[in-house]
């Protein structure tokens, strides 16, 4: 079966989040992680097939065995991942995840170890509930020889023995620098926080977007040493461009852990979407090859991105290992707003600005190529 990704629906006048901020300029918007891509057709088909039914009405999703199922079959199949129905807690969306996990295993005050760079709802979940943002910075890995980012496990280690310091937040694959985090690297992580009695919420909304062949996503509440002291996020949003639906899960094997979440988010998070649900299940059991040639044009894209911006003086980036993200030092240009000098170019990516390193920007390439192509284009004029 073959899929067109360079037929993308329009979107300038679908009150689309990405294309109203430059909306009436000559600016191409490359911002904001969701994809310019037609859904999968299973996934649309299970959607219309929802609203055909002709009720809308709540949907308990502990009791949607169809989407559980799905999330089920999917992470034994892609990650080597048996997980058990009670260990799912539907969530709205990863970003209130985040923030219940704040207030389950943190007090007023208390501390959370922030992976940095990192996406602004990420960075404002401590400060929104009322604790101190420690900053983990992101290091070039010195055993790739400066090819790939990592953690920096010596600030992790030093802030993570801190009494007050209750939660590390990590994002895995990393967003914006699209690291893939080791088994090595994994296990430090579990080392350090189970040593400070630090919990771990490990944001993996971007594991099934892998691009580079041979590397492999670990879940952390997959292994042994985590799955007692680890919340993991997860969705189908991200790879199947369904964000919108609003829904996604966090996955909790430990009891306690899992009863703490639940009862920070009691009147607080809504039940998710009953096309949501439709949405979750269709992707995880339908959708296979619509996943992995989308995985080859991304991948594509990837490397287009690359050679182009390493190509224009001023500019750089590692070639991520997943997501469809690209983050690009500018700091070579010598210019005083680089988000200003991409918008007079024509190009809107995310600020670097927004993620703490306002020398950098974020290219968003899940898009088709001839989009991308003007992007790159206007880059480099």
């Amino acid at each position: 079966m073959t899929f067109n990704f360079d037929q993308t629906p329009p979107r300038k006048d679908t009150y689309s989040f990405k294309w109203q901020k430059y909306k009436g300029k000559d600016i191409v918007p490359a911002w904001v992680a969701d994809t310019e891509f037609r859904c999968a057709q299973p996934i649309l088909d299970a959607i219309s097939a929802q609203v055909e039914h002709g009720n809308l009405g709540y949907v308990l999703p502990g009791q949607h065995q169809g989407a559980i199922s799905a999330i089920q079959r999917w992470l034994k199949q892609k990650h080597d991942w048996d997980v058990k129905s009670e260990w799912i807690v539907w969530t709205p969306g990863v970003v209130p995840a985040f923030n219940v996990a704040c207030k389950a295993y943190c007090e007023p005050g208390d501390k959370v170890l922030i992976q940095t760079p990192n996406y602004p709802p990420l960075l404002a979940a401590p400060k929104l509930n009322e604790l101190e943002r420690i900053d983990i910075g992101t290091v070039i890995d010195p055993v790739s020889e400066g090819k790939r980012y990592t953690l920096d496990f010596e600030a992790l280690e030093a802030n993570a023995a801190d009494p007050k310091c209750k939660l590390f937040i990590l994002c895995n694959p990393m967003n914006p620098v699209g690291s893939v985090l080791t088994k090595a690297e994994l296990d430090r992580v579990a080392d350090i926080c189970n040593a400070n009695d630090v919990r771990l919420c490990s944001d993996e909304i971007h594991c099934d977007l892998i691009l580079e062949p041979g590397v492999k996503h670990i879940p952390a509440g997959r292994e042994a040493n985590l799955a007692d002291n680890s919340v993991t996020l997860m969705a189908a949003s991200k790879t199947f461009n369904v964000a919108g639906l609003g829904t996604s899960f966090a996955i909790i094997p430990d009891p306690k852990l899992r009863q703490q979440f639940t009862s920070a988010a009691a009147g607080i998070m809504p039940w998710v979407t009953v096309l949501g649900l439709a949405a979750t299940e269709a992707a995880f059991t339908l959708c296979d090859d619509w996943h992995s040639a989308q995985i080859d044009y991304l991948r594509a894209n990837r490397d287009a991105v690359y050679e182009t911006i390493n190509g224009i003086d001023g500019l750089s980036m590692l070639k991520p290992d997943a997501t469809f993200l690209a983050w690009v030092d500018a700091s070579g240009l010598g210019v005083e707003n680089v988000q200003t000098w991409a918008e007079e170019k024509g190009v809107g990516p995310s600020p670097g600005a927004d993620f703490h390193k306002a020398d950098h920007f974020r290219i968003n390439f899940g898009c088709s190529q001839s989009m991308l192509n003007d992007v790159l284009q206007r880059l480099a004029k």
